[in-house]
């Protein structure tokens, strides 16, 4: 008979779930409310993402069932995996407004790009835990975990999707730095990155130069390429101290605030909550972020530690550039809101990751070998 260990549910991480699941909830009423008055065909969007809340959580439940080492083991499986999922969306996926990002089920339609961020964080974690000798990586160590993660770079750049791009070499920097490196090794790499910056302007394509120029001066255009950013400090800074109420943004509702419902969601919220209700909001994610933080801390082999840490950098990046970008200090790159912007592949990869974290924090009573 199939017996649950108790250990597992003495250990398991109830305030992270209660921080979850109000998260969760704040993300379905501000789609309900940014979604309601748009002309749907089919389902509404809120019905769907409540669709993928579901879903979501039966792979949490999946993946909370096994232990999280398993993922030594199959973490070049995954990436071999996804890489060919990239190839696939890139070669015969579904075109939407200019990109090529969707591999399209039928009853879903999956982004790629948004798991092999994911993927990447196991990936990585796996070669520095295997690779770690305590002495600290040299440049010439980083040339494989760099290519793994280049691959994925180049073909995600190519659909083209350069804010899901970027978050990969977030990750890669993010947990680079996070083991232990030598001073030779940071220096050399801090050259190549300040090098790189004008030779990388260079390979940009016109449109994503304008929308760093927008950004340095969105009142230029503010009726094309800073449209965007401009409707979305109106509707924020409209919100004052309260709020105009829920159901009630006239930005959002009057339909100058474009994307709404996915990159701009966190401006539906700051206009009908105010100062107040941003706060609440930002709080219960800083607090998400911390307590993922506090697991990493707490895990019982470097394997968990680093995992752990992967995926909270993961879930800060894309959350932290999400919330600039709606307030202006960021140029728009297209980056959904954790948890909270709609799209199902950026929901339950997130999910995935937040489940790995639970996985973690049950099994920190078991002795590890490093």
């Amino acid at each position: 008979m199939f017996q649950i260990d108790r250990r597992l549910l003495m250990n398991f991480d109830w305030a992270l779930l209660v921080t979850l699941l109000a998260i969760i909830g704040m993300g379905l009423a501000n789609l309900y409310s940014a979604s309601y008055s748009l002309q749907n065909y089919g389902t509404a969007a809120y019905i769907k993402q409540a669709y993928f809340y579901v879903m979501g959580f039966a792979i949490m439940l999946a993946i909370i069932s096994v232990d999280y080492r398993i993922f030594i083991r199959l973490n070049y499986v995954l990436y071999g995996g996804i890489i060919c999922l990239l190839f696939y969306a890139l070669l015969f996926g579904s075109t939407t407004a200019g990109t090529q990002r969707w591999i399209n089920f039928g009853f879903f339609k999956l982004q790629p790009s948004e798991p092999a961020k994911l993927i990447l964080v196991i990936t990585l974690a796996s070669y520095y835990y295997r690779r770690d000798t305590g002495k600290g990586f040299s440049l010439r160590d980083l040339f494989v975990p760099g290519m793994l993660t280049f691959v994925p770079f180049v073909l995600i750049l190519k659909q083209p999707d350069l804010g899901t791009a970027l978050m990969l070499g977030f990750i890669f920097v993010s947990m680079t730095l996070f083991v232990k490196l030598k001073w030779s090794t940071i220096v050399t790499l801090t050259i190549f990155c300040l090098a790189a910056i004008p030779i990388g302007w260079k390979f940009l394509k016109p449109y994503q130069r304008q929308r760093i120029e927008t950004f340095l001066n969105p009142e230029s255009d503010p009726l094309s390429s800073g449209y965007h950013i401009m409707q979305s400090k109106i509707a924020v800074g409209s919100g004052e101290k309260f709020g105009k109420g829920f159901l009630e943004g006239t930005q959002v509702h009057l339909d100058f605030l474009p994307e709404r419902h996915t990159d701009f969601a966190f401006s539906v919220w700051g206009e009908e909550w105010g100062f107040v209700g941003s706060v609440l909001f930002l709080a219960c994610y800083f607090f998400l972020i911390f307590l993922g933080l506090n697991v990493a801390l707490s895990a019982r082999d470097k394997f968990g530690v680093l995992l752990a840490f992967g995926i909270v950098s993961l879930i800060f990046w894309q959350a932290f550039i999400n919330l600039a970008m709606v307030l202006g200090l960021l140029p728009v790159v297209g980056m959904p809101l954790p948890l909270f912007s709609y799209g199902g592949s950026s929901l339950l990869t997130t999910m995935a990751g937040i489940a790995i974290i639970f996985n973690i924090r049950m099994r920190r009573y078991k002795v590890g070998t490093k």
